[in-house]
């Protein structure tokens, strides 16, 4: 039989989870109502992050970007210690609640943070940040020595676009509040010789029919590809310098 204290000391966290509950229902069903999303990429580019985490030594993990995503509940499932964080009041059109993770508020071209991670995954967003190269070098600083960056955005080997939305023969996005940029090999190159990392691995995945991003009918699924052939999305693991 548990003892008097025991109770006593459960009944505090039975309360919260229950009142937590209540407040989540509301909020829940409105979700499940809700049109499912469209299928697209994550899939794959979640498949690639988690192979990539389970390589990692180490166990802290930071999350960049995480909006209002469940990836972070989802690798602190797995057992890393995970961070998550993302710059209020960007490109978000309403406060920004997550309710999966506990986000804090950062800047990733200025970090503020003093802890260091074993790896940093960002996950289809910095295409979304204008001064991405701040961006990179900020994720690679937060990193402890050969600690790994994983980062999936769209690509197109040869041709750099500021804004997939904004192109005449863009498939969606014309009112989104935020840049997409397809990046190219100019500007992943350019991320390694700001931090001094390096590549350690890449995937090249065929998303759409047409030339860049949102171009064409969306691909399902996606398929592996190469620099050969046609590709719209990235995923790579640049590895921070060691000493």
């Amino acid at each position: 039989m548990a003892s008097i204290g025991t109770t006593l000391r459960a009944a505090p966290r039975a309360a919260a989870a229950r009142l937590g509950q209540l407040l989540l229902r509301p909020k829940l069903r409105e979700e499940a109502g809700r049109p499912h999303f469209q299928l697209n990429e994550r899939a794959v580019e979640y498949s690639f992050a988690l192979r990539s985490l389970g390589e990692v030594e180490g166990r802290e993990v930071l999350d960049v970007g995480t909006g209002m995503s469940a990836w972070p509940h989802l690798i602190a499932n797995c057992g890393f210690a995970v961070t998550a964080v993302d710059k209020y009041g960007s490109y978000w059109r309403s406060p920004m609640v997550n309710r999966h993770f506990q986000v804090l508020n950062q800047d990733i071209t200025a970090p503020t943070l003093e802890q260091r991670f074993d790896a940093v995954t960002c996950i289809s967003v910095l295409e979304h940040i204008p001064e991405h190269r701040a961006a990179v070098r900020g994720m690679i600083g937060l990193l402890r020595p050969g600690g790994h960056l994983i980062l999936t955005f769209p690509y197109n080997e040869g041709t750099y676009h500021p804004n997939a939305y904004d192109h005449p023969d863009a498939g969606y996005g014309q009112d989104a509040s935020y840049v997409a940029q397809v990046y190219s090999r100019e500007q992943l190159d350019q991320w390694l010789a700001d931090s001094g990392a390096s590549l350690v691995a890449e995937e090249l995945y065929e998303v759409f029919t047409g030339e860049l991003w949102t171009q064409g009918e969306r691909i399902h699924p996606p398929r592996l590809s190469s620099v050969e052939r046609p590709h719209h999305l990235a995923c790579v693991v640049l590895e921070a310098p060691k000493p």
